[in-house]
Order: C-alpha cells, then structure tokens, then sequence
C-alpha cells in the first residue's frame, strides 16, 4: 500500500507544465481540507529584477484584485516567507497591518489560512498558502496534517522550481555515496536519526554527519527537502 508522501510524489511525474503540477498540488490542498491554494516563486536572476511566478487556485477576481493592488508587497504572509522557513496561521493579528487586503480577502471567502516557504541553495523562494472559508485550523489538525502540509511545501518547490527555472538547476554533478542513500532513504520513510542509527548499526552523531553533507550536496536546506529532491533526481532508485 502506498503511503501519503509516496501519493505525494506522484506531482513531480505529471506532464510537462506548471499548470498541470499546479493542477495536482490543488488537488491534494484539497484532500488536505482547503478550498484555495496559491504558490509563488521568486527567481533571483536577474538580480537586477528577480522573476516572480504566482500560480492560484482563488476565485478569480480575487486573483485579479491581488495582482492588480500589488498585494505581494505587503501582504504579511508573504513578508513572513521572506524571513523565515517556519509555518504561519494566518490570524487578524497577522493582517492587522493591511486591514483592507484582510478585509477583501475574507470578502472573498479567504478566511482560514497556512503558508510555508522554502528556500534552495539557487535561491529561488518559493511560498505556498492552503485557505478555506471557514472551520479554524485546530491544533489537532496540525498536528495530524501539518507533516503532510509541510511535504507538499517541499514537492511543490521542488516541482514548480524544475517547470519554471529549469537553467538553473545543476543537478548533472550530484552523487550520493552508498552510506548517504542508505540513510535518506530510511529518512524518506519517517525513520528519525536514532531509528536510523539502530538500523544501520551506526551513532547519531554519523547519521546527523550523513544528512548534513547530503544537505550540503542536494543544495537544500533540511532532511525534509533533500528527499523530496533526491526522489525528484532519482537519486534513492
């Protein structure tokens, strides 16, 4: 039986096309229990004026609206992605900065919301945002679905990146040695640094060693990442 993050990966075989790995990314928001998703990605070549993609699955004057009033330069989640990696529920304190983008987003039926960022060694930024109507995200929720949710940040990354700025992904020169497969792989199966160490008959200390020149070399920036590249390269085949 499959289990979710092997459902999970099935994004990054889709057809050629943003949209189409966009397409799979709503679709698993959803089975995650959001209505809406939105990713951006900001490609900092040139570095005189970095790219900045934005795929959503929004209503569509919203989509409008949030382009035309150049919400991204304020919009305090998207603040939030620029400076840290960790999770953000959104919250009227969160918007208390920008009540009118609150005000029109909830309009809208943007009321409950999640965003995470990811950052590779390119560093090309890219945020995801899951949002829904109603029901508030309870702790419980998190702690079930958050792992899932965090995944997904991760695929999507790794995917979008791949469809949109494809040149600068120098992927031809990585190579794991034998002892780092062994442990991403068991790492890609939920298998903490102990567990790992107790399989593979090795310290801590070593499996930590493994991940941070594993890290090193897939140019991401946690364990987290480097599978979901490694399986993305085919590098744990």
């Amino acid at each position: 039986m499959k289990n979710w993050q092997e459902d999970l990966l099935r994004i990054v075989t889709v057809a050629p096309g943003e949209q189409r790995v966009f397409d799979e990314i709503v679709a698993a928001a959803r089975e995650l229990g959001f209505e809406y998703c939105s990713y951006g990605l900001r490609i900092p070549f040139p570095v005189s004026n970095p790219k900045i993609h934005t795929l959503f699955e929004y209503p569509r004057a919203w989509a409008k609206r949030y382009q035309q009033a150049g919400y991204v330069e304020t919009d305090p989640t998207v603040l939030h992605g620029r400076r840290s990696r960790k999770p953000i529920v959104w919250s009227d304190e969160l918007f208390a900065s920008t009540p009118q983008l609150w005000q029109e987003a909830q309009s809208f039926g943007l009321r409950i919301g999640w965003a995470q960022s990811c950052v590779d060694g390119n560093g090309c930024v890219g945020m995801l945002s899951l949002s829904r109507s109603s029901e508030a995200i309870s702790a419980n929720e998190l702690k079930v679905n958050e792992p899932r949710m965090q995944w997904l940040v991760s695929i999507a990354h790794q995917a979008l990146t791949q469809k949109l700025a494809p040149r600068i992904l120098d992927v031809e020169k990585i190579q794991l040695t034998d002892r780092e497969t062994e442990v991403l792989k068991w790492t890609a199966d939920g298998k903490t640094a102990c567990d790992i160490g107790q399989i593979l008959t090795i310290s801590v200390d070593t499996v930590n060693y493994h991940l941070r020149n594993i890290i090193a070399k897939l140019n991401v920036t946690n364990k987290t990442a480097a599978v979901v590249k490694a399986l993305v390269l085919g590098l744990l085949n």
